[in-house]
């Protein structure tokens, strides 16, 4: 397996984020290896994998934040993998972290850590900001 370029992995991570602004699970999903690892820091039960569990983890997040926004803060890059932070910027409309969103904005930081396998994503680890967003929407609630 040789390494992928930079610029492959920015393609990648790019369209993978892409597909969340779209709501598109089957590109999501696609994006993915079979049998990848997903885990997002904080969610319970774990990591999660395959395309079954990731389509479904990405159905229940589009269901509580929409209008999804990257903007890129900083990328570094390794053989085959990449850590990514960016800003997001979403409308909470579900109850994101278990808070009501009721439609408000809210914006926090997102660190990823993407690992490559045959051209797609094999494992995707992901830290977000949840103290930002709770503070946010707690604060806009009590307002």
């Amino acid at each position: 397996m040789s390494p992928l370029t930079r610029a492959h992995m920015d393609q990648l991570i790019d369209a993978h984020f892409q597909a969340e602004a779209d709501a598109d699970i089957d590109a999501i999903v696609d994006g993915f290896v079979p049998g990848a690892q997903h885990d997002v820091v904080g969610r319970p039960g774990g990591p999660i994998y395959g395309d079954r569990q990731i389509a479904g983890y990405y159905r229940d997040l589009l269901a509580d934040l929409r209008d999804l926004r990257f903007q890129k803060v900083r990328r570094r890059y390794g053989e085959n993998h990449a850590i990514d932070e960016s800003m997001l910027e979403a409308t909470a409309v579900g109850s994101p972290f278990g808070i009501p969103g009721r439609g408000r904005s809210v914006r926090f930081r997102i660190l990823h850590v993407f690992d490559f396998s045959d051209g797609r994503i094999l494992r995707e680890n992901a830290w977000a900001d949840v103290a930002a967003i709770q503070q946010q929407l707690l604060e806009e609630a009590a307002a």
